[in-house]
């Protein structure tokens, strides 16, 4: 077995020293980090929506390139000021997601990374969306280096020699090694391009830090965008890697935000006999990823501690920054103008019509998600009612009237699920219709009816899905291929199912609204039309019952928060974010208290202890319990089909 400690040997001659007078020194490292930044140049909302004016003004906004600034900025200076050793990593993914990377092409994330002055950076699926011709030129125009090991460029690739496998960096005296790597399923989900290969992230890694080991380094961190369950069940446990900085889950980890995926740092233990930290900063700049640690004279972690910092309305915009974005944003208001297509009559988006019954612009945002990843094996597409804000009139159709309807910046969602759980979220998409709810399901790829007039839960009948040319009926034990939005996908609108049941999900999809726009410039002009993919059953006579009466809520009792359509979770910084793997969302194993004594209860997926006791006894803070009842040595790691004794309530 490997050891990290080098055994006896090195355990002698640290006795000959100490006795000899020679004291050997701790090494602090301060780690400051981002990742799926996803071209978020401007402030974001509670619901990761551009922040306007207004809320500006109220102290409502998170993130951005000049808040961001600031943050690191503050941040940094004052850890050298006391002398501390910083390095400012990224975990990538800072393409895609905004229209200035939409106009831009990868030049203002150049810009405003850059200006932060990031130490080492590791690519994300997304910065091959474009191929490499892109990403080449983003290469040209950074000042810092990009380290992933699993991408291999040919000769032919515009990329060349630029992203390493390894770097060594000198901070404090200390020699720091760096490796990276990006998700293995990258050609599947972007477009690397014939001449980039991606290789296996285990193996490349592994030879990365041999590399790393053989010029004399034994501090070495793993820079990665493969996912925070990826790096806990396999980076973590490389040999001699000491410390994981990771990406592409979008998970917050927290010791102190209440339903955060796993604690900051999750630890881990690595099969040559100690611990690695693992880290990640949740998405778009709204935090900044604060570790300290403290390695001993061998390269061996001590010990780590921090917590992610918000990047809030504590850190004042950096002026210059807000300056140079305004500036940016000229060509952006004209690609708003810009013309996208035409629609020969106007497509209905009526929030009364949408959020009801089978509507124009819903089968509009169906077709165009399952049109956008048809080749992936998706045959189903499910858009909700409330995600849809405004209509378009006929005529020609610009890009700003595209982000009029979807405002909230979506992503395409892809996962796979049993037919059982697909009729079960139609029931809850037509669970709430005569109170307007946004959960109103818009669909391609199936039919299926609806009566109001049955109780909650047996509405649905007659689902069918479409194979080939024909539709037949849709069959609960199988498995199928499935677009949504990510905040539907996340569990928005109460489809709970689809965070709990969803296989193989993958949520940073490109936008929505380009998706949107991109469909309605193949289709020119283009037809707006129903074809009674939904049909309404319910009783001509039938009346709305009345609204229960309002149960007398305790004085302590706080407002519970009112999910906003489509708009991504987590609505605030005190949910889990919906996107995370394995996300810290509500359990389904087990729907009701458990009895006097002690009860059994099956991990499924996206389970966290945490959300188990809170489910369970009302109390998060419980989790400790369960985990020492199952005498669990790594609660974060539960695996799904797993079975808990839960102590007695």
């Amino acid at each position: 077995m490997m050891m990290k400690t080098m055994g006896l040997g090195l355990l002698t001659a640290s006795v000959m020293a100490l006795s000899s007078g020679v004291a050997f020194a701790d090494y602090e490292l301060n780690i400051l980090h981002i990742n799926d930044f996803h071209s978020r140049i401007e402030s974001v909302n509670k619901f990761d929506s551009t922040c306007s004016a207004e809320e500006e003004g109220k102290g409502e906004c998170f993130g951005g390139a000049a808040r961001l600034l600031t943050a690191i900025n503050q941040t940094r200076d004052a850890l050298k000021a006391d002398n501390k050793n910083v390095l400012l990593l990224n975990a990538g993914d800072n393409f895609q997601g905004s229209l200035f990377y939409t106009t831009y092409k990868g030049a203002v994330e150049a810009e405003v990374l850059n200006a932060m002055k990031f130490d080492a950076m590791t690519v994300g699926n997304h910065e091959f969306d474009d191929s490499d011709d892109v990403l080449a030129t983003f290469l040209d125009k950074i000042q810092f280096p990009v380290v992933t090991a699993n991408v291999v460029a040919s000769a032919a690739s515009k990329v060349g020699d630029r992203i390493k496998p390894h770097i060594v960096l000198e901070v404090g005296g200390q020699k720091i090694g760096i490796v990276g790597a990006v998700t293995n399923d990258t050609p599947e989900i972007a477009n690397p391009g014939p001449n980039i290969t991606i290789a296996d992230d285990i193996a490349k890694i592994t030879e990365a830090v041999q590399a790393v080991k053989a010029e004399g380094v034994t501090k070495i961190i793993a820079l990665t965008h493969v996912g925070y369950p990826r790096d806990l069940a396999y980076i973590a446990k490389i040999p001699d890697v000491d410390v994981v900085v990771g990406g592409h889950t979008h998970t917050l980890l927290s010791n102190t935000v209440k339903g955060a995926a796993g604690p900051y740092p999750t630890w881990v233990d690595n099969p040559g006999g100690y611990k690695v930290p693992v880290v990640q900063a949740f998405q778009y700049s709204r935090y900044l990823g604060d570790l300290k640690i403290v390695f001993d004279d061998n390269g061996v972690v001590k010990s780590a501690e921090g917590e992610p910092i918000p990047v809030d309305v504590k850190f004042q915009p950096n002026a210059d920054m807000v300056k140079r974005v305004d500036e940016l944003k000229a060509p952006i208001d004209e690609l708003k103008k810009k013309v996208v297509g035409s629609t020969e009559t106007a497509i209905e988006g009526d929030r009364k019509i949408c959020r009801a019954a089978e509507c124009s612009m819903g089968n509009l945002l169906a077709d165009a998600q399952l049109d956008r990843v048809k080749d992936q094996g998706i045959t189903i597409s499910i858009q909700n009612g409330g995600g849809l804000r405004a209509s378009i009139d006929s005529g020609e159709v610009t890009m700003g009237e595209v982000l009029t309807v979807l405002p909230f910046q979506n992503t395409i969602a892809t996962f796979q699920i049993k037919g059982s759980d697909l009729v079960a979220a139609l029931e809850n998409g037509v669970s709430q219709i005569d109170d307007g709810a946004g959960r109103f399901p818009q669909v391609a790829g199936m039919k299926f009816s609806f009566d109001k007039s049955k109780p909650v839960g047996s509405r649905i009948s007659d689902v069918q899905v479409k194979e080939g040319e024909a539709f037949v009926a849709i069959d609960p034990n199988k498995v199928y291929g499935v677009v949504t939005n990510n905040y539907v996908r996340g569990g928005g609108d109460g489809f709970k199912i689809f965070a709990t049941a969803a296989q193989n999900a993958y949520d940073f999809g490109p936008n929505l609204e380009q998706a949107v726009a991109d469909y309605l410039t193949a289709h020119n002009p283009y037809k707006p039309y129903t074809d009674g993919r939904i049909t309404d059953l319910t009783p001509a006579g039938y009346t709305p019952p009345p609204p229960p009466a309002p149960a007398a809520a305790p004085a302590a009792a706080a407002p519970a928060a009112t999910p906003a359509p489509a708009a991504p979770a987590p609505a605030t910084t005190a949910q889990a974010p919906a996107a995370t793997a394995p996300a810290a969302v509500e359990a389904q194993g087990q729907t009701t208290p458990p009895a006097a004594g002690p009860s059994k209860y099956t991990v499924v997926k996206g389970d966290s202890l945490w959300k188990i006791a809170e489910s369970t006894y009302g109390d998060g803070e419980r989790w400790t319990e369960i985990a020492k009842a199952n005498s669990l040595r790594h609660p974060n790691l539960i695996q799904v089909g797993a079975e808990l004794e839960l102590p007695a309530k």
